[in-house]
């Protein structure tokens, strides 16, 4: 039997921001309602989202560059300085570190929200390589690659340790699981409800996986008559699985059976402001989505949001 894997678990973060960046307002709204709509910098493609307390962290694929956004005023700061480099999923522990996964780059850096200090980087792969999303776990960080039928393992050692530079291993996916084409395969990834194993999508066959983390073994998750097309950022609340389906604009809702190899989708939730939504979090009883506009070509003047619906 395998060691559960429970996702760890965001806290509550008080942090002091070292960059401004003027931002347009929020969408307006009525006195002591949130906002729906909140604006991102001009020229900010994003695509992970991460969330503690009242806070959104969302990073660039274009520039690398994280931005802090305050979910009840809509006001944003920017923390570190931009790497050049995708900044893509996104999760935060319980200490205020942020865990980025950086795309073409291959690697995967750690953050400290408070200063936006780098505390650890880690290279994976080189060329063909996209590292896309993340996951927490009690022990580790597990990092899905687009581009590779892999995941990369970043164990956490007592008291939430970061390992050394080559601390990683990367874990080859047998099984159910195969590569198809170039494009974008794996993608978002979470646990299973009893944290025993983790779930990933393929985004281009539509397809979730079970994974088993101390081996590399996948089945199918069997979700009868439906495909998760365009399958994204996955977010497991419960038992509740909700799947963002980028160019659909809407994300699927499913029930999962404790061990993660069953489900069934019960609805999906759309909304007029989505343009093309990347990945999902959950804050004060929402869901939060950055757009990223896949269909738009991204200029220094493109403006982006990030969009909050209710769970349904």
């Amino acid at each position: 039997m395998n060691r559960p894997i429970r996702a760890a678990l965001g806290g509550a973060l008080t942090a002091v921001l070292l960059t401004s960046v003027a931002v347009a307002p929020a969408q307006a709204h009525p006195a002591g309602r949130l906002p729906t709509v909140l604006a991102l910098p001009d020229g900010f493609p994003p695509e992970g989202i991460a969330t503690a307390g009242r806070y959104a962290y969302v990073g660039s694929r274009a520039t690398g560059a994280i931005q802090r956004l305050d979910l009840v005023t809509g006001r944003g700061t920017t923390i570190g300085a931009p790497t050049g480099t995708p900044s893509l999923g996104l999760k935060i522990d319980p200490r205020g570190r942020l865990f980025v996964a950086g795309g073409t780059a291959g690697d995967a850096r750690v953050l400290d929200t408070r200063t936006g200090e780098v505390l650890a980087s880690y290279q994976f792969a080189t060329t063909p390589t996209f590292v896309n999303d993340v996951i927490l776990t009690r022990d580790a960080a597990y990092f899905t690659d687009s581009n590779r039928p892999v995941l990369y393992r970043l164990p956490l050692g007592r008291g939430g340790a970061l390992p050394s530079a080559d601390g990683f291993t990367t874990i080859a996916l047998t099984g159910a699981y195969a590569q198809v084409g170039t494009g974008v395969n794996l993608n978002g990834i979470t646990t299973t409800p009893d944290g025993s194993a983790l779930i990933v999508v393929q985004s281009n066959t539509g397809t979730l996986y079970r994974v088993d983390p101390a081996t590399g073994a996948t089945t199918v998750v069997d979700v009868p008559g439906y495909t998760f097309t365009n399958g994204d950022g996955l977010l497991l609340r419960g038992r509740t699985l909700y799947v963002v389906q980028n160019s659909l604009n809407q994300i699927a809702v499913a029930t999962l059976n404790h061990a993660g190899t069953r489900g069934t989708v019960t609805g999906t939730i759309t909304d007029p402001s989505f343009d093309v939504p990347t990945t999902v979090a959950e804050a004060l009883g929402r869901l939060y989505l950055p757009n990223g506009r896949f269909t738009t070509p991204p200029t220094p003047t493109t403006p982006y949001t990030v969009v909050a619906v209710r769970a349904g």
